[in-house]
């Protein structure tokens, strides 16, 4: 008996590659967005005042809230544009990067120079929001 397979997609960074890329996303998510809700305030209160404590936790959350929200915008974006989602969502995951990413990194290491590459990953998701739109 033979088993016939489709063809392999054209576009190797199909929108069922960009909707598993969201969903990962997303737990990565959970897991930081976990850990500063629990793990991170014992953490930096060990070798912080309280006041510098609430600062970088309120970063930690503007980080994690923008990683759900623009996950969530890859997956949307995946599903209703198919094949045309490269662009955009590789703009949200390089959003999430630069953006979110430099902002766990500023907490982390209590370097504000991190702060400094937070603009490109925003420039990122107003571009892949604007693209998205434009392609529908």
């Amino acid at each position: 008996i033979s088993h016939h397979h489709p063809p392999a997609s054209r576009f190797p960074m199909s929108s069922t590659f960009w909707f598993r890329a969201g969903c990962l996303s997303l737990s990565v998510g959970v897991a930081l967005g976990a850990f500063g809700a629990h793990g991170l305030k014992s953490s930096l209160s060990k070798k912080l005042p309280e006041k510098e404590v609430n600062y970088y936790l309120d970063v930690w959350a503007k980080g994690s809230h923008y990683h759900f929200v623009h996950s969530l915008g890859m997956l949307l974006v995946a599903e209703k544009l198919q094949h045309k989602a490269l662009i955009p969502c590789t703009l949200f995951g390089a959003g999430i990067l630069l953006f979110s990413g430099s902002l766990y990194s500023l907490v982390l290491t209590q370097n504000k120079k991190f702060g400094a590459v937070a603009p490109l990953g925003g420039a990122s998701f107003i571009a892949a929001w604007t693209i998205a739109a434009l392609l529908i």
